[in-house]
């Protein structure tokens, strides 16, 4: 399996992104599809992921203002991020596994097999 993130950029505080992250190799059916953010000098964490039964989780930090979307027809994942911060400014990262269980989105980085390369978001206050 072969991620690609994409949607970065420079956006002011209170401002919107739409990242992508599209995956190719083999359909991602039973997979579980997540966003992890890694701030300056941080680690990197879990923000939100989608089980392959639809199920979706989120990090406190970004409930209300971020959505998680999947569009398996085009075996691509989205992240709607509004009223962005500037402790959203990261690199974003999309990563993949496979869950058998069809509501379960585990938020441990090491669960993940599969990454994008990131794409940097900025927000400026």
């Amino acid at each position: 399996v072969q991620l690609q993130a994409s949607g970065g950029g420079l956006v002011q505080a209170g401002g919107s992104l739409r990242l992508s992250c599209a995956a190719s190799g083999r359909t991602l059916n039973n997979y579980v599809m997540a966003w992890f953010h890694q701030g300056p000098g941080k680690e990197r964490e879990f923000v939100t992921g989608v089980a392959w039964g639809g199920i979706r989780s989120y990090a406190d930090s970004v409930k209300g203002r971020f959505t998680v979307s999947k569009d398996i027809a085009n075996n691509t994942m989205y992240l709607q991020m509004n009223s962005l911060k500037p402790e959203d400014t990261g690199v974003y990262y999309c990563a993949a596994y496979n869950d058998p269980v069809y509501y379960r989105v585990k938020t441990d980085q090491q669960e993940y097999r599969y990454w994008g390369q990131g794409t940097q978001v900025t927000v400026s206050s």
